[in-house]
């Protein structure tokens, strides 16, 4: 399978597969989520390495980010910046809720598409694209909302497509 990673490809191609995807996704409830995610797993680690994250960056410019205290409190730690400032300048609060997110698209801190605190990133960020991650199956809602974003999860869904012979 050659690897897609032209993000205009992947956009037209998300939109033009809905309807395969939403059929997709209902065959995919046909089976167990350790089979499943033990084909996810054997899949990605096949793929992942394979696409340079740095090249693409999408993930950056265009994901809003959840941010837990924890984690603005290590990354203002690293900045060497009193956690109230990183707060006022990098974080917006919900006045609804304990919710967090990072106040830009693309991130703050993207920079030539890498991270310039990629060792004190966000957890969302380090786990990102997630698969491999056990559950893929009750993900799958967010996995497709990704699916014309990210490569290594486009790349990943239609070689499980062809493994699992989807039609």
């Amino acid at each position: 399978m050659q690897l897609q990673t032209d993000l205009t490809y992947l956009s037209l191609e998300s939109e033009r597969k809905i309807a395969e995807n939403e059929r997709f996704r209902t065959f995919l409830s046909g089976f167990e989520l350790d089979e499943l995610d033990k084909m996810v797993f054997q899949i990605n680690e096949i793929i992942e390495p394979k696409i340079d994250c740095t090249i693409c960056g999408n993930c950056c410019k265009t994901l809003m980010i959840n941010v837990e205290p924890s984690e603005a409190e290590r990354l203002a730690d690293h900045l060497n910046m009193p956690l109230e400032k990183f707060d006022a300048q990098y974080i917006e609060k919900s006045d609804h809720s304990d919710r967090r997110i990072v106040n830009c698209i693309p991130c703050h801190f993207l920079s030539e598409n890498k991270c310039t605190v990629y060792e004190y990133r966000f957890d969302g960020c380090r786990e990102f694209p997630a698969l491999h991650k056990p559950m893929f199956k009750k993900r799958l809602f967010t996995i497709f909302m990704h699916y014309g974003r990210c490569p290594i999860i486009y790349n990943v869904v239609e070689q499980l497509k062809a493994e699992v012979s989807f039609q």
